[in-house]
């Protein structure tokens, strides 16, 4: 077999310039894949990390029972919440977790009624990872020991008609089922360029939901925020043991939009990186069938030497097998190349943040990530289509009759 490795790798170079140009190709195809990997990455962790930071983090820990009544936002009070938050953040992949009260209720003034999630939060805990706190235009964000004020989003303030100083009545539900209704002032208004999520989200300090709502110094979730997305399943086994009795959920639950969405994108990047292969694999069955061609006598001497058409054929395969190994092997240092690069500098995307209404989630610059996730399965898509491009000219090869092929000129 060492023979056979032997020939079709001299075989391979006979052609230095075509072969050149194929791997060329091959190895472009795997190291844009690479980059497009890592850009999606790096989006991922802007956009949808950004929009999950304001959906309520990559995880949701509630009490037992709640999923079944998550339609209602049911004030569940969870047991020990401060030794959840603890077992959190002793998690090395954490960057918060914060205890949380969230109800429906509608918000008032004299433009009408808007329904609305209350959220009461732990003001100084959330400051650094509640892109609401980092986005205030008008006011100022909550305090811990602030009393009958509203943090609103900029849609519900032009909406509702109202500025900061304004007073609103703000009516929710009490774990007693009982509508609790108090008038407020907004102290602060945040705009997220998501007018959408501006409408239906207000907050308000934890103290002060306790108090309204009847569940004293308790909360009824901790909401989890992560480093990276995608690490949410990793963490919640870790934390499961240490949290029996409690619905552990990461937003693909409440939110199965957002996992769509990026579920969407890498399936229809699967698809166009098989397509780029393919295109780069008929350079290879283009490369092998000339090569079939040129070497007819040579074929026919190695029929002569007692070769058999099967063995012939599998020089061939071995021939473009090989091409795609070294197409994939250039083709991971050129990726690597390029996305450890631009995770240095990063790609400045901000002119393009009023695009689309998730774009406006775009903090700074994108840092793509080394693009290694799908890397074994690029790889081996290329190895593959490339032994694949390389079947009919050993099929062409194989079928050669040596007495004929001596004679060919």
């Amino acid at each position: 077999m060492i023979l056979y490795f032997r020939l079709a790798w001299r075989n391979v170079w006979r052609h230095r310039r075509r072969t050149l140009i194929i791997v060329a190709a091959m190895s472009l195809a795997l190291g844009l894949m690479m980059f497009y990997d890592g850009l999606v990455a790096g989006f991922n962790q802007a956009i949808y990390g950004n929009a999950i930071k304001v959906l309520g983090g990559n995880i949701q820990v509630h009490a037992a029972g709640y999923r079944l009544k998550a339609n209602q936002t049911p004030l569940l009070p969870l047991p020990d919440d401060q030794a959840v938050v603890k077992a959190a953040q002793a998690h090395p992949q954490v960057v918060s977790a914060t205890r949380r009260i969230t109800t429906a209720g509608l918000a008032t003034s004299a433009e009408g009624a808007f329904a609305v999630s209350i959220i009461g939060i732990e003001p100084e805990p959330e400051a650094s990872v509640n892109l609401a706190a980092q986005y205030v235009t008008a006011g100022r964000f909550l305090a811990g020991d602030d009393a009958d004020v509203v943090f609103i989003g900029k849609g519900l303030a032009d909406a509702m008609g109202v500025q900061v100083g304004d007073r609103i009545a703000l009516t929710g539900r009490s774990s007693h089922e009982q509508m609790r209704r108090r008038t407020m002032t907004v102290i602060g208004i945040y705009d997220l360029k998501m007018a959408d999520i501006e409408k239906r989200t207000v907050y308000i300090a934890l103290g002060e939901a306790q108090t309204l709502y009847d569940l004293e110094s308790a909360s009824t979730e901790v909401a989890i925020v992560l480093k990276q997305v995608g690490e949410e399943a990793a963490v919640i086994a870790a934390l499961k043991p240490g949290l029996p009795g409690y619905e552990i959920e990461s937003f693909e639950a409440n939110y199965p939009e957002l996992q769509a969405a990026l579920g969407t994108k890498g399936a229809v990047m699967n698809v166009f990186s098989v397509i780029i292969v393919m295109i780069a694999g008929i350079g290879i069955l283009n490369l092998l069938l000339m090569a079939v061609y040129e070497r007819t006598r040579e074929i026919g001497v190695l029929g002569a030497l007692g070769l058999k058409p099967g063995q012939i054929s599998l020089l061939f395969i071995l021939e473009g097998t090989m091409i795609g190994l070294v197409g994939v092997a250039i083709g991971i240092v050129f990726g690597l190349l390029i996305n450890g690069s631009l995770m240095q500098v990063g790609m400045d995307f901000s002119a393009y943040t009023s695009v689309t209404s998730y774009t406006a989630l775009i903090t700074g610059r994108i840092y793509p990530s080394w693009g290694v996730d799908k890397l074994l399965g690029r790889a081996l898509t290329v190895a593959v289509i490339a032994a694949l491009a390389s079947i009919l000219p050993a099929r062409e090869a194989a079928q050669r009759e040596p007495a004929e092929a001596l004679h060919y000129v």
